[in-house]
């Protein structure tokens, strides 16, 4: 059983790792973009398909049994073209708004994504349809993915972002890129405990278990 898992750069890495973990016996293949296209952060996602495109082919070329957007810039702008694309099964990231809204206890999220993922009808959808009861804040990350890509991320500037929204009553934290997985324990350490910090690889694993029919 072979495994493509993509990201724009080596935030998905935490997703592969992941999958390894729970299905050892799969061979997972991550591959990325090349650093003149990175981040995907602020770009149309038109000019995102034709990078994308050939890397996703190369995967299929491969002969993986299903393919992980493990990208959410991606996945919340063109993942039904990209299935539309391709003849594999594919598993795609998002924004968890629907686990938050259930989470909420104060009635306010906050979505840390990218501006391109915040722009995406998708992430427009999944408010409408799961959290009419909440409201959701919108830190500003735009820059958050490429200081993590390089190593540049620090706690001033994810204070900078998490203080506002705890002291605007957010109660869940979602981490809506996978570069963002990488800092998830400088987030919970800051937070502290006055709210709750959720990303998607547990449940992304389990829901490629059911692409790949390895659960009822």
């Amino acid at each position: 059983m072979k495994i493509g898992v993509f990201d724009s750069g080596i935030g998905g890495l935490s997703v592969a790792r992941a999958i390894e973990k729970e299905l050892p016996e799969a061979e997972v293949l991550f591959m990325h973009d090349t650093p003149e296209h990175f981040p995907y952060a602020t770009k149309d996602p038109d000019e995102i398909y034709g990078f994308v495109l050939p890397i996703f082919q190369d995967l299929v070329d491969k002969h993986c049994d299903a393919i992980v957007i493990a990208c959410n810039t991606v996945s919340t702008t063109l993942a039904r073209r990209l299935r539309g694309a391709f003849d594999v099964p594919m598993v795609a990231l998002e924004p968890m708004v629907k686990p938050a809204a259930a989470l909420t206890k104060s009635g306010v999220v906050a979505i840390c994504a990218t501006p391109t993922t915040l722009a995406s009808e998708r992430y427009a959808w999944l408010k409408a349809t799961y959290g009419q009861a909440c409201t959701f804040l919108e830190p500003d990350c735009a820059d958050w993915s490429a200081l993590i890509e390089h190593s540049q991320m620090n706690e001033q500037r994810i204070r900078r972002e998490i203080e506002p929204a705890l002291a605007a009553g957010a109660d869940v934290i979602v981490l809506g890129c996978t570069h963002y997985h990488w800092i998830e324990q400088q987030i919970k350490t800051i937070v502290a405990g006055r709210a709750e910090v959720i990303q998607p690889e547990t449940a992304v694993v389990a829901q490629l278990k059911r692409v790949l029919k390895l659960v009822p």
